[in-house]
């Protein structure tokens, strides 16, 4: 790859957050873990030098990979000779509209990636507001990412974005990589997280007030959740108590401490006491 790489004079740029996997081995694993197999549809975000991308072709029925860096067009069509089935599309993929990329994929799609670190997160979130066909992501991120995406509740991992990707489905970390794997070398190591939409998951009455109860719950995490839902939702104190007593949470709980699908069910209870903040 850095011959190739050398070969068209590509220089890597920090903006981008360009940091490329070449061991071979760990990214078959990757697609492995993803659950890809010959009738599977793969969206990639951050192509790179296309690694991953013809680790992900060998197995997939179709891939489609975003690359925001036009200069590594001459490096991908290298990687990728003879891999009909993969198409790179050279957009920046957070300014997409995600209705109209699975228009295009036209049904059930995984995504597969190595996600450039300062996108990480609302990339998921994409996805996971969003997404109305993608059965699940398989991704890389920084190490301490991985753990707030699996975070359990009552631990300094949990915090809102644990919350949203559990309403959607499960969360677990596959295997854990070394920087020392990647060109050039990252500051911090990595890990490969799966979250699956197929499995797991809770349904809520509105999707609106579990984003907003969710967000009040970790506001402020000094102050109890029933200072935290007085303020959110202009209820008195003795309104918020009933609340919580009704899901038998304790006196003087804060957020952090109330798993997922007991944030959803608060947040049910939000929806039917102050229905008008949510139309």
């Amino acid at each position: 790859m850095e011959e190739r790489l050398a070969k068209y004079n590509f220089t890597f740029k920090k903006r981008y957050g360009q940091n490329f996997l070449t061991d071979l081995n760990l990214l078959r694993a990757i697609v492995s873990d993803a659950g890809v197999n010959e009738n599977t549809v793969v969206l990639e975000i951050g192509a790179g030098a296309g690694a991953l991308t013809r680790a992900l072709s060998e197995r997939a029925k179709k891939v489609v990979a975003y690359e925001i860096d036009k200069s590594l067009q001459p490096v991908l069509s290298e990687t990728l000779s003879g891999c009909e089935n993969a198409e790179v599309v050279f957009r920046d993929f957070s300014r997409e509209d995600l209705r109209e990329v699975e228009q295009t994929l036209g049904g059930e799609y995984l995504v597969v990636a190595n996600l450039p670190y300062y996108i990480t997160t609302p990339v998921v979130m994409k996805f996971v507001e969003e997404g109305k066909t993608c059965l699940g992501l398989t991704v890389m991120v920084q190490e301490e990412v991985a753990r707030r995406f699996c975070g359990e509740a009552g631990t300094s991992d949990y915090g809102a974005v644990t919350a949203a990707i559990a309403r959607r489905g499960t969360a677990k970390v596959t295997r854990l990589v070394s920087r020392t794997l990647f060109t050039p070398r990252p500051n911090v190591d990595s890990a490969v997280v799966k979250i699956d939409f197929t499995s797991g998951g809770f349904g809520v009455r509105s999707e609106r007030a579990f984003r907003e109860t969710v967000r009040c719950a970790f506001l402020n995490r000094r102050k109890t959740l029933e200072n935290n839902l007085m303020h959110a939702f202009s209820l008195s104190r003795e309104e918020a108590g009933e609340l919580l007593s009704a899901l038998s949470v304790p006196e003087g709980a804060r957020g952090e401490t109330l798993p997922p699908a007991q944030l959803g069910a608060l947040s049910d209870l939000i929806f039917e006491k102050k229905r008008a903040l949510f139309l």
